[in-house]
């Protein structure tokens, strides 16, 4: 959909919605399998996918809230967008920031030679999300701080503040060498790449810029999660004491862009189902997926099938007319011997029943017996 968002207001016009139908029509036929005969709605239905001008509403819609337009289903929650590149700092002042593996506890103890050494962790149980750092010096902690944040937001948003948070504590110390240790993959790797322009990056590599210029040594470690490192262990369940126990207002509200895309989706879902219960098509398909918000979730689970889209869409093949057929010789024989006659016809071989000989209605039966058991 690319640009969508400088064309999406056409796409809402009867004119080019019929358009899009069109195009659309052919290729939702051949996701499904089915005839050409079959009705938009119910390929769209079969095929698992949505109209086309939704789709493009989407695509713009996820284009303005990126940039900071508001959605109307977020209310006040503002988006968490990208830093504008011109917000960065320049690439001439890029310091080169790498983490290592320490994938079992020889490596940790190895690398275990920082006067303070961070441990972070978020966590997100029961819909709350929160996070947690642990500061230790030797074999003991000597502080912790907790993190709230919204419902909606993410264990990976959660990992990232614990981590910006952290480098900030760093810029406020007085010792000289720090280990920052944490479990998340994703979001270290989000921190060393410059070219990643989330928020909460950002500002963590411009603490680790500010350190380098007080003097401080940093140096950055992935751990395993629950593998028994005491530091570790206790930021998670500092972690997840911030989330369930928190009462304040969140430390981070951010709405994150995938929350963002799935209630524009569900937005999408409701208005093509609307369509599709007032719509005069798909009849028959009606009968088995009375409300499309429900098809678009059991369609994934299926396979389909030339066989059992027929019997979804209720178009199948019609039969040739067959010739006229000769009497055998075993009728005619009967009818020449007269009513009080015993005719024993000849022995002939049964064919094995098969899906092609059933009726429509036992088709149908079969068919409901089916979706009832995958419920």
């Amino acid at each position: 959909m690319y640009a969508a968002a400088a064309w999406a207001p056409a796409a809402e016009k009867i004119g080019v919605r019929k358009l899009l139908d069109s195009v659309q029509r052919g290729f939702a036929q051949k996701l499904c399998k089915s005839y050409r005969t079959v009705s938009l709605h119910s390929a769209l239905t079969l095929a698992g996918i949505l109209p086309l001008d939704l789709r493009i509403q989407e695509a713009a819609a996820l284009y303005e809230t990126k940039r900071g337009s508001p959605l109307p289903e977020l209310g006040d929650r503002e988006t968490e967008s990208r830093v504008g590149f011109a917000e960065t700092p320049h690439p001439a002042l890029h310091m080169d920031i790498r983490f290592e593996r320490l994938e079992d506890q020889s490596l940790v103890d190895r690398h275990n030679v920082q006067e303070v050494r961070i441990f972070t962790d978020g966590s997100k149980i029961e819909g709350k999300v929160g996070a947690a750092l642990s500061v230790w010096k030797g074999e003991s902690e000597i502080r912790n701080q907790k993190f709230s944040l919204s419902a909606y937001c993410t264990v990976y948003q959660a990992e990232l503040l614990a981590i910006c948070k952290a480098t900030g504590g760093i810029l406020k110390g007085r010792e000289k060498s720090y280990g920052l240790y944490s479990d998340s993959m994703a979001a270290l790797e989000t921190v060393v790449n410059h070219s990643s322009l989330h928020p909460l990056a950002v500002e963590s590599r411009e603490n680790l810029r500010k350190a380098l210029i007080q003097g401080k040594d940093v140096s950055l470690f992935w751990i395993k999660a629950h593998a028994g490192l005491l530091g570790n262990e206790r930021a998670d369940d500092l972690a997840k004491e911030a989330a369930l126990a928190s009462r304040k207002k969140p430390d981070y509200d951010r709405c994150p862009v995938s929350f963002a895309k799935r209630t524009i989706r569900y937005r999408s879902i409701m208005e093509w189902s609307d369509r599709y219960k007032n719509g005069e098509t798909a009849a028959t398909t009606k009968l088995f997926f009375p409300d499309a918000v429900d098809a678009y979730r059991l369609v994934k689970k299926l396979k389909p099938t030339g066989l059992l889209t027929q019997i979804l869409t209720g178009h199948v093949p019609v039969p040739p007319l067959s010739p006229p057929t000769t009497p055998s010789p075993a009728t005619l024989r009967s009818q020449s011997l007269g009513a009080g006659a015993v005719c024993v016809p000849p022995r002939s071989r049964c064919a094995p029943l098969k899906a092609s000989h059933l009726t429509y209605n036992n088709k149908l039966l079969l068919t409901k017996l089916y979706f009832v058991h995958l419920k």
